[in-house]
């Protein structure tokens, strides 16, 4: 059994107001669930997607009061979000020109048309061309118009200061496919895939021996999901458990079901249920304009409310 893309990608931010003008105004994603960490309510948990929430599209911050990251290896190093065609490439380029978004110029690597920049954080992300493969739900109210919307997320990139060890993770524990290798300037990349493969469903592997390890923090990944179907969930949990691989072990998040687990160099991997949703709790109209409560937060939700800064 096989892992079927990225799911969620989940970020750190320091300024959760920066943070929803950026992804909602310049971005035009949809900001689909306004919530809190379960683990620490002092946070928000904010999560960008497409039109209708869907698996594989949600890049989603923990708003942290934190110092930024100091960037380095061990760690996740790259976002890719997925437009299609060079058009919206071009487009994208002068949208960030007239925002003031510092960026680098449209270039093409791994056959891949992309375009590389950041937030105002620092949050390293791309635009990558994915040829328009797979269905596109774009959202009606996005200052961004249909055709060149963010579809989704990957691939997601990461740094090891050696391959070997997060290979056989991948491989013999993720049940990923080690595929092509490409040279990023002088870094050589192994690229990994799953399911059908395609941007949505690859992980990239920078090679870089001579890096010093990141130190999390504003501007840095927390950690990247994986997607599976909800009645493969159980599969996940007992291969992690027969493979004496240390997890979290089931977690209910009630929007999606999930287990954690490390790889080798520390980064930080969850795999995670397609269902039940955003909408298990909000009808999809009104996603994300109020904050929503998982049921064991709810009675809690005065000194929630009263804890954290409106957007």
């Amino acid at each position: 059994m096989q892992l079927h893309g990225i799911h969620h990608l989940t970020a750190v931010s320091a300024d959760a107001r920066g943070n929803h003008d950026f992804y909602t105004r310049i971005l035009g994603m949809r900001l689909v669930k306004k919530t809190v960490n379960q683990d620490d309510v002092s946070a928000y948990h904010l999560f960008y997607a497409d039109g209708v929430a869907s698996p594989g599209t949600d890049l989603t911050f923990f708003d942290f009061p934190t110092a930024p990251e100091r960037r380095g290896t061990r760690s996740i190093v790259r976002t890719a979000l997925r437009v299609s065609g060079a058009p919206a490439l071009a487009y994208w380029s002068a949208r960030l020109e007239e925002a003031g978004v510092r960026h680098q110029p449209v270039a093409e690597q791994d056959g891949r048309l992309h375009l590389d920049f950041e937030d105002p954080e620092g949050q390293r992300l791309r635009l990558v061309d994915d040829g328009g493969a797979g269905p596109a739900h774009p959202w009606e109210r996005s200052p961004v118009p249909a055709e060149s919307q963010i579809r989704g997320l990957g691939p997601i990139t990461i740094s090891v200061p050696e391959l070997d060890a997060s290979s056989r993770f991948l491989t013999d524990v993720m049940a990923m496919r080690a595929g092509r290798r490409f040279m990023a300037g002088s870094t050589p990349v192994q690229v990994f895939e799953m399911g059908e493969g395609g941007p949505a469903a690859e992980l990239h592997v920078r090679i870089e021996p001579g890096l010093a390890a990141a130190r999390p923090g504003a501007g840095g990944v927390h950690h990247v999901a994986f997607r599976v179907a909800d009645d493969e969930y159980e599969y996940w949990a007992d291969r992690l458990q027969q493979l004496r691989i240390p997890s979290s072990g089931p977690v209910d998040r009630f929007y999606f079901r999930s287990l954690y687990t490390r790889e080798p160099n520390g980064i930080l991997y969850e795999i995670a249920t397609d269902g039940p949703g955003f909408a298990s709790d909000e009808p999809m109209e009104t996603l994300g304009e109020s904050l929503a409560l998982p049921p064991f937060l709810e009675a809690r939700r005065a000194a929630i409310e009263r804890n954290l800064k409106p957007l």
